[in-house]
This record gives structure tokens, C-alpha cells and sequence, in this order.
């Protein structure tokens, strides 16, 4: 009876001990709050250039709160197409309450996205939160409606090509002001820069491995032809590559008499279009890619005829083929 009572008072005290360990330890478990509702000032806005700056809504969403041992969490909006469930969102981590994107930033994430120009599309949002990757909530999903627009940006490239002057630099053009910019230069084989605005405030060169930075040389233009120039200010990398280019050759160009091609230049505004200010006799003259007859562009496939001789301004603008295209002759 004894060795059965001593026995229990000695899993009582035991109980006992461990119940204080507990007591005094340092509490380690964290209580994260999910994602709370998230709720938009607007679901149907109206995306207008003019309007850039200002704000095109606003989303707001309560604070995660945390007990217990202090973790930080991380609170991210995430855009993506309805219907694409998340696949592949546009992330922005927000560090209050509220989110309001501008329109212009709103119309870029769209594009970028793959919203089209000019055509309604509706855009799912929601909050993620959480304190770690595998420990992520989610809150309520809202859809979104607008009409993205056309937004091009350009950035210039002064060279040695033209005398290394920015205000008057060949240019790139990023059609959905995403921050890649794209374009075909005639450069001479000598070096270039690239520049935000026409000046020389902010410059970009060559530092090393398909990279630029602010402290970079010039960049190489490798050779002298025409070449297709990207160059992406997000992640600051650059790449060039031979390019086909179209010219114009005839009996109407003096000095041509169908055997030298005179080049045009390319005009970086999205729309493939290629021009050149000549003195045009009277005669004939056509379009040729890449100085060669295998493509060529003429007047339905003739001979496209000069009967008044004077200074012409050329437009050629080519189809997405690259191929076939349309050409406009004003006399200056």
C-alpha cells in the first residue's frame, strides 16, 4: 500500500515539474493573421493618357496582426488576367494599408499582362499575406474592368554614327512603356551610348556581359550595317544583331541607274515604317530588301514612276510580314 502511494506522489510532483518547465519557458509560436478583405475605391475605371499621374483606384485592406513571438509579414497585391487564376500575377508588396497605382502604371501592368490596346479586358486582384512561402493567405478576389491604351516611350542613342548629340539621336521605342525598348539603327562600326532623354544628364554604357550601367563605356555597334538594337532599362541588359533594311533603287535616283541603292531610315514608332528625303529625276524606282530583288515593292509590282523631277520625302511602311507594305511619295 505504501509503494503505491509513494509511487503516486511521485507522478504527481513529476506533473508538477514539467507543468512549471512550461510556465517559465520562452514562448516561440507566432500567431499570423490571414488576409483580411481587401475592397477597391473603383471596379470599372477609366484609363485616359491625359489622367497618367493621377491615381486609377484605390485598394485598401486591414493590417495582419501577430501574437506571440513577433515575425514580420509581407503583404503583396497581385494583379493577373481574369480567368488565368493567378498563374503568372504581376506582384507589388506594399508596405501600409493602401495601394493606389496610377493610370499609366495601371495601363502598363495591363499590357504587360497581355491585355491589347483599345480592347475591354477585366483584371482579377487580391492580397496575399503571410509570414513565410509554405504559411501564405489570400483574400476576397475582385475584377477589375478597363480599356488599356497605346503609351509608347522612347529612349535615344547617341553615337559617333551622328556626332554623339542627343538631341538629335536615332531613338527606341517601347510601344507599352514596359521598359524594354526596341529599334534599327545604320550605325558606322563605332561606339554609342544610350540615353533616357535628349541630353546627356543620364547615360547608359557598356558594362560588360550584355549589361549597361550609368558607370559603363560606349557600347560597340560591332559593325557597319544596320542593326536591330533592345535594350531593357528593368533589368539594364542591351543586345544587337544584324537587321534587314530596305532602300530604294532606279533611274530615277541619280547615280543609281538601277546598280547602287540608296537606304532608308528606319522610323522607330512601332508602325515599320522606313523614309528618306531624295532628289528624284524623272524615271522609275523601286523598293528592295536587304539590296536584293528576292523582295521588292513597286507600284502593284511595277515600276513605281517619276514624271515631275524634285526633292520627294519616301514612306514605305511594311506589313508585319515583312514582307509586302505601302509607300507614299509627297514632293517637298
Amino acid at each position: 500500500m505504501k509503494s503505491i502511494l509513494f509511487k503516486s506522489l511521485a507522478v504527481c510532483c513529476l506533473a508538477v515539474s514539467l507543468w512549471s518547465c512550461k510556465k517559465d519557458e520562452t514562448q516561440t509560436v507566432s500567431n499570423v493573421s490571414p488576409a483580411g478583405t481587401l475592397t477597391a475605391s473603383a471596379t470599372s475605371l477609366s484609363l485616359v493618357q491625359a489622367n497618367g499621374t493621377k491615381p486609377a483606384l484605390t485598394l485598401t485592406f486591414p493590417a495582419s496582426t501577430v501574437t506571440g513571438y513577433t515575425v514580420p509579414v509581407t503583404s503583396t497585391i497581385q494583379f493577373d488576367i481574369k480567368g488565368k487564376n493567378f498563374a503568372s500575377p504581376k506582384e507589388y508588396v506594399v508596405s501600409t494599408t493602401s495601394y493606389s497605382p496610377t493610370v499609366n502604371d495601371f495601363n502598363t501592368m495591363m499590357l504587360a499582362l497581355g491585355a491589347t490596346i483599345g480592347t475591354p479586358a477585366q483584371v482579377e486582384v487580391r492580397l496575399k499575406s503571410g509570414a513565410a512561402a509554405n504559411a501564405m493567405t489570400y483574400s476576397n478576389v475582385i475584377t477589375l474592368s478597363a480599356t488599356p491604351y497605346l503609351a509608347s516611350a522612347w529612349i535615344y542613342v547617341p553615337g559617333n554614327y551622328q556626332g554623339w548629340n542627343p538631341s538629335t539621336a536615332d531613338s527606341l521605342v517601347s510601344l507599352t512603356s514596359n521598359g524594354v525598348y526596341t529599334g534599327i539603327i545604320k550605325f558606322d562600326g563605332s561606339p554609342f551610348k544610350i540615353t533616357p532623354e535628349k541630353k546627356w544628364d543620364v547615360a547608359y554604357g557598356d558594362a560588360g556581359g550584355g549589361t549597361i550601367s550609368t558607370s559603363g563605356g560606349d557600347i560597340s555597334s560591332v559593325s557597319a550595317e544596320f542593326k536591330l538594337l533592345t535594350v531593357d532599362l528593368n533589368k539594364k541588359t542591351y543586345t544587337i544583331a544584324k537587321a534587314d533594311y530596305w532602300s530604294v533603287i532606279g533611274n530615277a535616283i541619280p547615280g543609281s541607274n538601277w546598280a547602287v541603292d540608296t537606304d532608308l531610315k528606319f522610323i522607330n514608332d512601332g508602325k515599320g515604317t522606313w523614309q528618306a528625303k531624295i532628289a528624284l529625276t524623272s524615271g522609275a524606282f523601286k523598293f528592295r530588301l536587304n539590296h536584293d530583288w528576292t523582295t521588292s515593292i513597286g507600284n502593284n509590282g511595277a515600276d513605281i514612276m517619276v514624271t515631275d523631277a524634285g526633292t520627294y520625302t519616301l514612306t514605305l511602311t511594311v506589313n508585319a510580314d515583312g514582307k509586302a507594305g505601302s509607300y507614299t511619295m509627297v514632293k517637298n
